[in-house]
C-alpha cells in the first residue's frame, strides 16, 4: 500500500482523523476538503487502498480496501479482505496512540467502501474512539453484529446518506443505521435530499460541526475568547 496523505495539525497536535476513500479513489481525493474543515489541533491521515482486482468490476484492478462481490446488502462478502483491511486501520490507530494521542481523541471516517471500513474498524477496536463519520456507506458483515462488537456502546456514530444515491442505495444506509441503533447508544443518521453518491457543502458543514463537538473545539474557542475578554 502506498504512503498515506498526511496533513499535520497547524496548532499543537491533540487529535487525529483517519479517513478512508471510496472504491477507485486515493487518499488525495478527500485530503483537501477535510483540511478545510478540521480543527487546527487535528492531524489528518488519508491512506490509499491497495490496488487489487474487484469482482464487481469484472476483476479490473483499482484501489480497493477489500473485494466487492456485489452491492446486494444480503450478498456474499469478502470477509478475509475486510478483516485484513480492518487490521491495517487498527495499526494506524495504534501508531497514533503510541505517538501520544489517546484513542478517544481519534476519529475514524470514510466514504462509501471507506465508510464501511471505518464502521467495521471502529466497532471491532478495543478502545473507545472519539467517533465515526460514515458517509454514503453500509455496515459490512452486518449479520455478525452485535456479537462481533468489541468497542464501547457509547462511541458516537454520524452516518450520512443522499436519498438519490444510485451506487450504495439509500435503503442500505437506513438498514445499517437501524441495526447500529439497536446496539449502539449514540447513532445519528442524516439524510441529504437530492444528493447522489457524493458529498455536498451541507454535508461537509455537518461533518465539521460533529468533529468539532467530539473534539471539544467549540469549548476551547469559547475558553480562549473568555480569556481574551478578561480585564485585569
Amino acid at each position: 500500500m502506498s504512503a498515506p496523505v498526511i496533513i499535520e495539525a497547524t496548532a499543537k497536535h491533540t487529535a487525529t482523523l483517519i479517513f478512508m476513500h471510496g472504491l477507485g479513489d486515493t487518499g488525495h481525493g478527500w485530503s483537501s476538503a477535510l483540511a478545510a474543515i478540521r480543527p487546527p489541533f487535528m492531524k489528518i491521515i488519508c491512506p490509499t487502498a491497495p490496488t487489487q482486482p474487484v469482482s464487481l468490476n469484472a476483476g479490473f484492478r483499482m484501489p480497493s480496501w477489500f473485494d466487492l462481490k456485489t452491492l446486494d446488502i444480503s450478498g456474499p462478502e469478502d470477509e478475509p479482505g475486510i478483516r485484513a483491511a480492518r487490521d491495517n486501520i487498527h495499526g494506524m490507530i495504534q501508531k497514533e496512540v503510541g505517538a501520544g494521542i489517546p484513542a478517544n481523541r481519534i476519529v475514524l471516517g470514510g466514504f462509501s467502501q471507506g465508510g464501511a471500513l471505518a464502521l467495521y474498524s471502529a466497532l471491532t477496536f478495543d478502545q473507545p474512539l472519539a467517533g465515526v463519520v460514515a458517509l454514503s456507506c453500509w455496515l459490512p458483515l452486518h449479520k455478525q453484529f452485535p456479537g462481533a462488537k468489541i468497542n464501547s456502546d457509547d462511541v458516537p456514530i454520524f452516518q450520512a446518506h443522499g436519498d438519490y444515491d444510485p451506487v450504495v442505495p439509500y435503503k442500505f444506509g437506513q438498514l445499517s443505521a437501524s441495526l447500529l441503533k439497536s446496539f449502539m447508544k449514540n447513532v445519528t443518521f442524516k439524510t441529504y435530499n437530492g444528493l447522489s453518491h457524493s458529498s455536498s457543502d451541507d454535508e461537509m458543514d455537518d461533518v465539521k460541526d460533529i468533529i468539532s463537538k467530539w473534539t471539544h473545539w467549540e469549548s476551547q474557542n469559547m475558553a480562549r475568547k473568555a480569556q481574551c475578554c478578561q480585564i485585569s
